[in-house]
């Protein structure tokens, strides 16, 4: 399936979570939930997957965590905050780079509608 069609799914999935519980509980609830749909419709998803850092002949093997991983190529970083901020952007790039994933989404569950709480990135 292509990456286009994949991302419609998670949007479409995370949208129907946000309908469900609506904004202000714990990022917790919307990580188990969100994975409930996407498995519910047929995609892969692994939750807080281990990303190890290497630096010269240092390998540090926890040292992100991504929250979910879906069809091992779209890396998806949930979030209950007021906004978001250059640190949030920063994170999702590092985990699309040390990777080497295509795409990245994140989605802040905390807003009215989930459509402005929504964010996509590309991997250059």
């Amino acid at each position: 399936m292509e990456d286009t069609k994949i991302t419609e799914k998670i949007i479409g999935a995370a949208i129907e979570v946000h309908r469900a519980l609506g904004p202000g509980l714990l990022e917790s609830a919307y990580q188990e939930c969100t994975i409930y749909e996407l498995k519910s419709i047929g995609l892969k998803v692994k939750k807080e997957l281990m990303l190890p850092i290497i630096y010269k002949d240092i390998i540090l093997e926890h040292g992100y965590r991504i929250d979910l991983l879906v069809e091992n190529k779209i890396v998806l970083e949930l979030k209950t905050i007021d906004k978001f901020t250059d640190v949030h952007y920063a994170q999702i790039l590092t985990y699309l780079k040390l990777g080497n994933y295509p795409l990245g989404l994140l989605i802040n569950f905390n807003t009215k509608l989930l459509k402005n709480g929504i964010k996509r990135f590309i991997n250059t």
